[in-house]
């Protein structure tokens, strides 16, 4: 590829290398191809995105890498494998192999966590499939009082996770208590069962066999993207066990498949135990968490009406 030098200088502008970048992903099919082009140069460069335009331009060493980096994108390797990290709300998280990238429409359930967790002066928040800590570490963040458990059962993720909670916690947030579990398991959390204020989760819930980007289907843990045949093989014993480990009046937040609009909400109204139902869309419309509040008298509820869909 031709390389344009600054003038009076062997450094390429990052303007020519970004076009030439962009061009080459975009030919590769992914998406928004000039703004991962300028996160790439960005980061090579050590700049932030915005001053890009004012960095002084690639030596031929950078060059060589960048253009190594694009070529590894053109591939289809994630963009957070490539710089190291993930943003998520307030946060950028570090992320790799091994563990699931999180995503911006998880942020909404994060943000409906933090809000429902305002209720009660110190909250106990538990965050199941806690994956790269997104959620929890988010919640500790905002809710200074708050204690946060997350819970993960895959040792390539658990890795993930203590290393974020270890650097969030070094940055002056409270500690996240860690627990390495299968949020399946049967006596999952027992010592906590009837005192969590607020359970999140954003599970395994892609239908097996779906299709799926080539950057999920080569690089994220299947075991974080397959729900089972339907997608609902982890959130059916989430929702029995989140039952047993919300106080009445506890709040539950469950990421879904955008097919599972109907499916997830009618699962929390045939439990028995769960009032106030609803489902909530992601950015783009599409129906994407429910949420529901334990019983307030703690016992199971009768045949009535079940859920309806939120707004936000």
């Amino acid at each position: 590829m031709p390389q344009h030098p600054s003038e009076g200088t062997k450094r390429e502008r990052p303007s020519a290398a970004v076009a030439r970048a962009a061009r080459a992903l975009a030919a590769a099919g992914v998406e928004a191809a000039r703004a991962e082009a300028e996160l790439l140069a960005a980061y090579l460069l050590g700049v932030p995105r915005g001053r890009l335009a004012l960095a002084d331009g690639f030596t031929p060493e950078q060059l060589d890498r960048f253009d190594a980096l694009v070529a590894r994108r053109a591939d289809r390797e994630p963009l957070q494998h490539l710089t190291g990290s993930a943003a998520f709300r307030h946060l950028e998280l570090a992320v790799g192999p091994g563990v699931f990238v999180p995503r911006p429409e998880t942020e909404l359930l994060a943000g409906w966590g933090v809000e429902q967790g305002r209720r009660w002066p110190a909250p106990l928040v538990v965050d199941l499939c806690s994956g790269s800590g997104a959620i929890a570490l988010s919640v500790a963040q905002e809710l200074p009082a708050a204690r946060v458990v997350a819970v993960e059962g895959s040792p390539a993720a658990l890795s993930w996770l203590r290393r974020n909670a270890a650097s969030r916690a070094a940055a002056g947030d409270r500690p996240v208590g860690v627990v390495a579990a299968d949020v399946t398991a049967p006596d999952l959390l027992a010592d906590l069962a009837g005192r969590v204020d607020v359970l999140l989760c954003n599970p395994p819930y892609v239908p097996a066999g779906a299709v799926v980007p080539p950057e999920v289907d080569r690089h994220d843990p299947a075991d974080a993207v397959f729900g089972g045949a339907d997608g609902l093989a982890v959130i059916r014993p989430v929702i029995a066990r989140a039952a047993v480990l919300l106080r009445p009046g506890g709040v539950l937040g469950v990421e879904h498949d955008d097919t599972h609009g109907t499916a997830v909400p009618g699962l929390l109204a045939a439990d028995g135990r769960y009032e106030a139902i609803a489902d909530h869309p992601d950015l783009a419309g599409r129906p994407r968490f429910a949420t529901a509040s334990r019983r307030a008298d703690g016992q199971h509820a009768g045949p009535g009406p079940a859920w309806q869909t939120a707004s936000s």
